[in-house]
This record gives C-alpha cells, structure tokens and sequence, in this order.
C-alpha cells in the first residue's frame, strides 16, 4: 500500500574524473606487462635468475630507503640544533633535498618487476630527480592558484602568505564597522 508519498530522489553524484576513470585500468595494465616481462626473462635465462633479479630489487630497495631515512633524520637534528642554537640556518645544503623522491626510488625497486624497477633506478639519478621535484612544484602551485574558496588549496595559499621582506605576519583580522549594532545576549543553553 502506498501513502501517495514521492521517495526522495538522491542527488546527481558528479562526473568521474579522468584519473579515476583510468586509474584501475593503467595499473591492471602495468601489472598484466610487469607479468609478461618476467615470465619473458624466466623463458629466456631461468626461473632462478628472475628470482635473484627480485631478491636483488628488494635488497637494493632497502637500503636506499634506509639511507635516504638517515640522512633525512640528520638534516632535521642539524636543522633543529641550529635553531636551538640560535645560529642562522644555512640557505642550501647539497644533500638536504631529494629524500622524498630517493625514497619512492627505493619503493619502486622493492615492489617485483622489471618496470618498477627500472623506474626506480630511474628515480636514484639526480637530474631525474629535479626534473620530477620541479614538475611536482609547478603542479602543486597550478592546483593552489586555481583552487577556490573555501577549499584547502585555498587554506595553504592563506597559510604561505608573507610579507615582502620574506618574513610571515601572524595575526587576526577585526573588523569595527559603524553600522554594526550591539547584539543582545544570547539567552543560556537548557537541555
């Protein structure tokens, strides 16, 4: 039996974006070719050599992951001491960037397969490093500058505001307009 009531309809869910479109589809994909390109070299050589060949992924994987955490840990207790010291903290070190990246290099080359590991030897080179590390930069800052408000790309452009003299003013707008009218109190909460 039906009260004559109309079922709320739900709302028109927004389009799919490209990446989550295509996603599912180019890791199945790089999964399918990563499979083939094993079982070609085990084909060709021996099982045993694909083994060793993923053995050898992994190893290398952790240790470059193990060294890029080290030095990642050092630069911050060298920057931390210094600001604890009071001294002024140096403009560039040589090896203070890059972690970040020698880190997903070495992620790349522990997860099994012949693609991810010559991306990740790849990622260990310095020029493809900032190569990457620029591209990132100028897509996160193309995202920020065409966020809107209310968003938090809108929050980040707010929190990265300086002055010119590069230093951050921190503080909190009030505004005293002469048309505001004084509010009376609001009455005490009951339950």
């Amino acid at each position: 039996m039906t009260t004559g009531a109309q079922t709320p309809r739900s709302p028109a869910r927004p389009p799919r974006s490209r990446l989550r479109t295509f996603l599912p589809l180019g890791v199945a994909a790089w999964l399918v070719l990563e499979i083939w390109l094993l079982v070609l070299v085990a084909e060709a050589s021996s099982g045993f050599v694909v083994f060793l060949l993923l053995v050898a992924g992994v190893v290398l994987g952790s240790v470059v992951i193990k060294a890029a955490g080290r030095r990642a840990f050092r630069n911050l207790t060298e920057t931390l001491n210094q600001q604890q010291s009071g001294t002024p903290p140096e403009a560039a070190r040589p090896n203070s960037e890059g972690n970040g990246l020698m880190m997903l290099g070495g992620l790349l080359l522990i997860l099994p397969g012949l693609i991810s590991d010559a991306l990740g030897l790849l990622m260990l080179l310095p020029p493809v490093q900032k190569a990457v590390s620029r591209y990132a930069q100028r897509t996160v800052e193309r995202k920020l500058r065409a966020a809107g408000p209310g968003t938090l790309g809108d929050a980040f452009r707010q929190a990265r505001m300086h002055r010119p003299d590069g230093k951050v003013v921190q503080g909190e707008v009030i505004r005293d307009d002469p048309d505001d009218t004084p509010q009376d109190p609001r009455p005490p909460l009951t339950r």
